[in-house]
This record gives structure tokens, C-alpha cells and sequence, in this order.
């Protein structure tokens, strides 16, 4: 049995969320939790949320056994961009992208 979490509209670039992702796919779900609470990377708090948000989900489930689960698919989707504008000298405008991202996390039994 699968168990997935979805977090939308995250306020981190998709680049740098993916780089805390390469390193928790495919791991167990307690070493990744652990891998995640020493990292110290603003990707690896928002990551580490949605994954015990889909440990949450899992546990629902009466037929999962948790303590078998592992990461079977992370993946960081870009969402929707923020344009904003700042000044610059002579009057000028400056263009600024806000990325945003869509972080899903799919669990599954070993």
C-alpha cells in the first residue's frame, strides 16, 4: 500500500528543494526523518514537514506497516511564479521571480 502527502505553493525554488530531495529518496522513513533534522538547509525543514505528513497519512491506514515504509517517490514540481518589480538607478524597473514549488512524496511498504 502507497501513502502520499502533497505540499503546494511552497515558497522555495524547485533547484534548491531538489538538491535536500536527491538525498532522502529511496531511504527508509525514520533514517531520512533524521537525515533531515540535522541538515541545515531551509528545503530539508519543509521536506522533512510533508514527510511526516505522509507518515501521518500512512498511519490511517490500518493495513501499513510503518515500520517498514521507505521513500519510493520525491518528487518538486515548479509551481507558479511571483513577478515583482524593485526600483534601479535612472529609473529603472527590475524584474524579480519568486519561484514557487510543488513538493509530492509518495511512501511505500519494503
Amino acid at each position: 500500500m502507497e501513502a502520499r502527502a502533497v505540499a503546494k505553493y511552497i515558497r522555495i525554488s524547485p533547484q534548491k528543494a531538489r538538491l535536500v530531495a536527491d538525498v532522502v529518496r529511496g531511504k527508509p522513513v525514520g533514517e531520512a526523518l533524521t537525515v533531515l533534522s540535522f541538515m541545515p538547509k531551509k528545503g530539508a525543514r519543509i521536506i522533512k514537514k510533508v514527510l511526516e505528513s505522509a507518515l501521518a497519512n500512512a498511519d490511517q491506514n490500518p493495513s501499513i506497516d510503518i515500520e517498514t515504509l521507505y521513500i519510493k517517490k520525491i518528487v518538486v514540481d515548479e509551481g507558479p511564479r511571483l513577478k515583482r518589480w524593485r526600483p534601479r538607478a535612472m529609473g529603472r524597473a527590475y524584474g524579480i521571480k519568486h519561484r514557487l514549488s510543488h513538493i509530492t512524496i509518495v511512501l511505500d511498504e519494503a
